[in-house]
């Protein structure tokens, strides 16, 4: 029997509200660092047996021990101070990085919350990283000549980082860049920057890119350097994917499958048919099924309920076309 259509989640799920209690009163000095991390890693726990519970093959640890994507790995870097709140989208702020130094990392900043995650189960565990494109693009540059020079300098530090978490014991490792998409022009200094944080990983390396104008970006984004590439389709239902009827689609997908930003759980099937659609371009042993992208902003109810039906898809698709779930130590979908 051969295998494929593994389901997996982006990234994030949401944080319960006496977690989100927490980090607030952790902010205004109200509590301690040691007692934000017991509800944190309970947190954590908490999303890794839900999915073990409902058979998700790749985990990931939900990112409860982070506020925003880009302003966490700020904190952590030194060359950066951390600005005033801006905007993101909607009702939603973060607190602006700025670089007013040469960056550099100095100390692990996930691959403890990674060893830990793992710890709690014997299926494998994405590691997590922010992509130096997306962290610059997020942040204000007021130290270096070039947003190359920022941008590269980025990828190293990020690149040890993926290298710790690989020898800690990560198989998949996931490099978001949600900005990439935001200029065409720039994704060969996305794919020079994705170069340098994949070198030498011994690991099946993901990129997730979403939202973005991906009929311009195809196939330009399949010189992207990583094993896989991780993108919403949902949103603009499955139109990328007559594109690869033209260009093949050389890597491993992530397919989104499942509306992020949608308070509506979608039904199973629903969730069928766009495996479907994409069974007609892709091979299955090169399909991760999930969400358009993380599932913080949706409510707990509401991610629960996305990934049960990703799942009971999942699993209806299988059996119709006998396909096994076993998920192989790496995946190497690019040529």
């Amino acid at each position: 029997m051969s295998a494929g259509l593994w389901t997996t989640s982006v990234g994030s799920f949401p944080k319960p509200p006496e977690l989100l209690k927490a980090r607030a009163d952790h902010a205004a000095g109200r509590i301690g660092a040691e007692e934000l991390q017991v509800l944190e890693r309970g947190a954590t726990e908490r999303w890794i047996r839900f999915q073990e519970e409902i058979g998700v093959d790749l985990l990931v640890d939900g990112e409860m021990y982070r506020g925003d994507m880009a302003t966490f790995f700020a904190e952590e870097l030194e060359g950066f101070e951390i600005g005033g709140l801006v905007r993101s989208y909607g009702n939603r702020y973060y607190r602006k990085p700025i670089a007013t130094q040469s960056v550099r990392r100095t100390h692990p900043m996930t691959v403890d919350q990674w060893q830990f995650a793992q710890s709690l189960t014997g299926r494998p565990v994405k590691g997590m990283l922010t992509g130096p494109y997306t962290i610059a693009d997020w942040s204000f540059d007021e130290h270096y000549e070039s947003r190359r020079a920022f941008v590269l300098d980025l990828a190293r530090a990020i690149h040890e980082e993926a290298a710790d978490l690989v020898a800690a014991g990560a198989r998949f490792v996931q490099v978001d860049e949600p900005a990439a998409s935001a200029r065409m022009d720039e994704l060969p200094l996305v794919a020079e920057a994705m170069a340098i944080v994949t070198e030498g990983l011994d690991a099946h390396t993901i990129t997730h890119i979403c939202y973005g104008d991906f009929n311009r970006a195809y196939p330009k984004m399949l010189d992207i350097p990583v094993d896989q590439i991780d993108l919403e389709l949902t949103n603009s239902d499955f139109d990328l994917l007559d594109r690869f009827r033209e260009t093949p689609f050389s890597k491993a997908i992530g397919l989104g499958v499942v509306d992020s930003h949608s308070h509506r759980i979608e039904s199973v099937e629903e969730v069928v048919r766009g495996i479907k659609l994409a069974l007609e371009v892709l091979p299955a042993d090169r399909i991760f099924v999930d969400p358009d992208c993380g599932l913080k902003t949706r409510t707990v109810e509401e991610a629960e309920g996305k990934m049960r039906a990703i799942v009971d898809g999942v699993r209806q698709v299988r059996e119709e076309l006998g396909i096994g779930a076993d998920l192989p130590s790496v995946v190497v979908g690019a040529p």
